[in-house]
């Protein structure tokens, strides 16, 4: 405690300690030491196994064949480029992702519309509820009760076939079926997130701006193109943007439901991958690849990137 003596202040003597702390709170240590394990774990667990991919991808490295790694150069990327295999999987894919961010995107635009409307409605929260719950659910218990759910034998969607039309559908053994089921399922899990991002990016419209447009009697048309879309288009694009990273690289739930059949009708990249790699284990061809899915993932972003700022120059 500080005491005064005429016009001097006396100050008792803080303890090494207090004084040390005190020196380190304010000192560049503090943040350093704060950031230190996280920077750790990135470099441990991002940067090195990266840089040790991209490395890989210039040698043949098998871990069956018992011969020593080799330098090949960019060998590796050129068997890919003229894979027929390859392409086919990054076509199945980029259709894959066109189909269900396009599905998922317009059916959790329109949810997103109408639960925002309906704030009163009684139910709505229970209704949320179960609308979300998909969304929670891991891919493996998903891919294997939808199995069951398609199932040409005991299935129940094929027995209410069955019963109403006499018809049964293999969707999953069937190739002109299985793509469709497949997305279907894809569809069913994600819509609801799509559906919780339109309402936070509807959330963030000013409340002062539609009560002005209700008072001007403003055209819903408008009010949507004027007023909803340049508050909420960020979030929603950002969205869009995670949603295409993640069903580019969709594994687990085709795999469970399909393993890429039949055929190879929902072989997609990174089941091609997978398979090159965990049952060829010809490791250094299998990290070219995942090298040029990483750089068109890379590409992808910068296009939405781009997209966002010409949006954000235009307003």
């Amino acid at each position: 405690m500080a005491t005064t003596v005429g016009q001097q202040v006396f100050r008792p003597k803080l303890p090494w300690t207090a004084r040390a702390m005190r020196w380190y709170d304010n000192s560049r240590i503090f943040p350093a030491t704060l950031l230190a394990p996280v920077l750790i774990f990135f470099i441990v667990w991002n940067i090195i196994p990266l840089l040790w991919m991209v490395g890989l991808s210039f040698y043949y490295y098998s871990l069956v064949t018992g011969q020593p790694e080799r330098f090949l150069g960019l060998d590796n990327f050129g068997d890919i480029l003229n894979n027929f295999s390859v392409w086919n999987s990054f076509g199945n894919t980029f259709v894959w992702v066109i189909i269900t961010i396009g599905v998922e995107t317009t059916l959790g635009v329109l949810l997103g519309f109408l639960f925002w409307n309906s704030a009163k409605l009684p139910g709505r929260r229970l209704a949320l509820t179960l609308l979300f719950s998909p969304m929670i659910l891991a891919p493996a218990s998903t891919g294997t009760f939808w199995r069951l759910i398609y199932d040409p034998t005991f299935g129940v969607i094929n027995y209410l076939m069955g019963v109403f039309f006499g018809l049964r559908i293999d969707f999953l053994g069937n190739k002109d079926w299985a793509f469709a089921g497949v997305a279907s399922v894809d569809i069913w899990m994600w819509t609801p997130f799509m559906v919780l991002i339109t309402l936070a990016a509807l959330g963030s419209v000013p409340k002062a701006e539609l009560e002005a447009a209700e008072i001007d009697r403003l055209p819903w048309l408008k009010r949507l193109w004027y007023i909803i879309l340049p508050h909420g288009r960020v979030i929603l694009m950002l969205c869009i943007l995670l949603r295409t990273i993640d069903s580019f690289k969709s594994m687990d739930l085709v795999y469970l439901l399909t393993k890429g059949g039949p055929g190879n009708t929902t072989e997609l990249i990174a089941i091609d991958l997978w398979r090159k790699a965990w049952e060829g284990f010809t490791m250094g061809w299998s990290s070219a690849l995942a090298l040029l899915l990483l750089l068109t993932a890379i590409a992808f972003t910068s296009i939405y990137l781009y997209v966002l700022k010409l949006s954000a120059q235009r307003r």
